[in-house]
């Protein structure tokens, strides 16, 4: 796909991994759409630097686990852009809780955000996507970004972990219901940006990128290339890549 001009939302996109996602492909010339959820005065700096770049940008808050705020984050992207060529499922709760403290709330709460909402973005995607009339060879993209977590078991990360594998079968699963119009693959980030509570210039943050195969830690830019070129190449739908140092290679880390 060539993506100047197209249109981007990407979910999550104020800060982290989901800002670098976003101002990645503000770069190519997309437009985009900053979904937040609480990051309010993030969400203006990002839209802020999105505009600094020569493109469109609006800002809309949603609580991913309320259906009719996810409706209202399309309604607004179709109203202000009357198409959408690039979703990316960036947003996501990262809890850990022991195993016997988790509540049903607890369970409920986390699967809302990391998998229901997928999904009910997707369906509100696709939809939008398909207004356009677009050339065979040229689909309509969309992105989820999952963790490791969905692949081997961390301690203490019960229903993250089974909301990211939920994902990853959700990125196949609709890669081949959505297809051909529309391509759906997913990123796995290894170790991009240390978890809340690490130190990024500490020895705990060193020592997990030195037991990679690679030697090192990550940034959220190694990631928003490989969104970028999922975005852009135009024969690749349910591929699971994993942009991790090569830690999928050993198992977990945790």
């Amino acid at each position: 796909m060539n993506l100047q001009d197209k249109v981007a939302l990407v979910t999550g996109g104020a800060h982290r991994v989901g800002k670098a996602i976003a101002l990645a492909l503000a770069r190519e010339g997309m437009h985009l759409v900053i979904h937040y959820g609480s990051s309010e005065a993030a969400a203006r700096e990002t839209v802020a630097e999105v505009k600094s770049l020569g493109v469109r940008a609006i800002s809309f808050q949603a609580d991913l686990r309320d259906p009719v705020r996810i409706r209202s984050l399309f309604d607004a992207t179709a109203a202000e852009f009357g198409r959408l060529d690039v979703l990316v499922n960036s947003a996501a709760s990262f809890v850990r809780q022991p195993f016997d403290e988790i509540g049903l709330d607890d369970w409920k709460d986390v699967l809302q955000v990391n998998l229901r909402a997928p999904f009910l973005c997707t369906q509100h995607a696709a939809r939008l996507m398909r207004r356009v009339a677009r050339p065979a060879d040229e689909a309509a993209a969309i992105i989820n970004i999952a963790d490791l977590s969905g692949i081997y078991p961390w301690r203490d990360y019960v229903q993250h972990g089974v909301s990211k594998a939920g994902l990853l079968h959700l990125t196949k699963v609709t890669a081949y219901e959505l297809a051909p119009t529309i391509r759906v693959n997913a990123i796995v980030p290894g170790a991009v940006l240390p978890p809340p509570g690490v130190d990024p210039q500490g020895e705990t943050w060193a020592a997990i990128g030195a037991r990679t195969p690679l030697g090192r830690t990550g940034h959220p830019d190694y990631v928003a290339q490989a969104a970028v070129f999922l975005a852009r190449n135009d024969y690749i739908t349910g591929a699971l890549i994993p942009v991790d140092g090569g830690e999928h290679l050993i198992g977990t880390l945790k």
